[in-house]
């Protein structure tokens, strides 16, 4: 919807294509639909569930085996973004490089987006 033709809406790491292939095989799944809600400290925050089937609405990426479907909702907020999966000692996680995210909290969990205008490279209006 939001696309360039030609260029995926989002990119995903051998890392983050590998483990979204092994979710799927495990739940069985027809991919994993990610979006954008309400919420965190920061004002918004990013899903990740399992999709049995895709809606007609998404935005499917398919990479190196894996699927994600991207939610009508958030495919603006999601343009050019690359997810990466990392491990560490400590944690492992899906990690959203998002060039659309003007802010984050301290935890990673909650983001602010850019204003749309600022977002496509003009300058938002002064008030």
């Amino acid at each position: 919807m939001f696309g360039i033709p030609g260029k995926q809406a989002i990119t995903l790491t051998p890392a983050a294509a590998g483990q979204i292939r092994r979710l799927m095989d495990r739940q069985g799944s027809a991919g994993l639909r990610i979006g954008v809600k309400k919420g965190g400290c920061a004002g918004m925050e990013y899903t990740m569930d399992f999709a049995e089937t895709v809606n007609p609405m998404d935005e499917v990426v398919e990479q190196d085996g894996a699927r994600v479907m991207i939610a009508p909702m958030a495919q603006m907020f999601l343009f050019g973004t690359e997810i990466d999966f990392q491990t560490s000692l400590l944690e492992s996680g899906f990690k959203f490089n998002n060039p659309n995210v003007a802010e984050a909290c301290g935890c990673g969990e909650s983001i602010k987006f850019k204003d749309p205008a600022e977002a496509q490279g003009g300058a938002a209006p002064q008030a």
